[in-house]
């Protein structure tokens, strides 16, 4: 079993109270996501701000699939001890998804950006990678997409995050990915 990440537990409770304060986020079917069980989280990115909507959004600890560049430096010592799963965008990841397939089995919660980095155009998806879909069929995970939209500035009320119901992951990876990809435009379009 692995060892849940102390730092993760300290900051998430900071992170969720400023968060709240500075950027008053309406959160929308957090009851779809388990409190326990494995579980991946897949959704939009539109900033870096995302990550910390998310923790804001769930009391349970999410292993994030973050970028390997975020282990530079003195930053190593921080996202090395949050729990976050490094992830090298320009190469096959075998070590990353060993990781975390094993925080699945552990029943934990993973959260990934399918799009693999943040929008380019505001409100318009980038193609999905198959990560998500993958991990989800291979460790018999269900997916909780979810859709980021408004902005994030301070009191503007306008910030939101929708969660949809799991989604089972059974067929074709490719036609899953675009399946995923469609529940989550939907999502941010409202159309949910």
């Amino acid at each position: 079993m692995k060892k849940e990440a102390i730092l993760y537990r300290i900051v998430r409770p900071i992170v969720e109270v400023l968060f709240k304060t500075i950027f008053t986020p309406k959160i929308i079917g957090k009851e779809n996501i388990p409190k326990t069980g494995r579980i991946i989280l897949a959704g939009n990115h539109t900033s870096n701000l995302d990550c910390f909507m998310l923790m804001s959004s769930t009391k349970r600890p999410i292993h994030f699939l973050a970028k390997i560049e975020l282990w530079k430096g003195p930053k190593k010592i921080i996202f090395g001890n949050m729990g976050l799963i490094p992830i090298n965008r320009k190469e096959k990841n075998h070590q990353s998804l060993k990781l975390a397939y094993e925080y699945l089995n552990d029943e934990k919660l993973i959260g990934i950006f399918p799009e693999g980095t943040t929008e380019k155009e505001k409100g318009v998806l980038l193609p999905f990678k198959i990560g998500a879909v993958k991990m989800a069929k291979e460790t018999n995970t269900k997916i909780v997409p979810f859709a980021i939209s408004g902005n994030y500035h301070p009191f503007s009320r306008n910030l939101q995050i929708k969660f949809d119901a799991p989604l089972s992951i059974t067929e074709d990876l490719e036609k899953e990915k675009e399946r995923l990809k469609d529940q989550i435009d939907h999502l941010m379009r409202g159309d949910l």
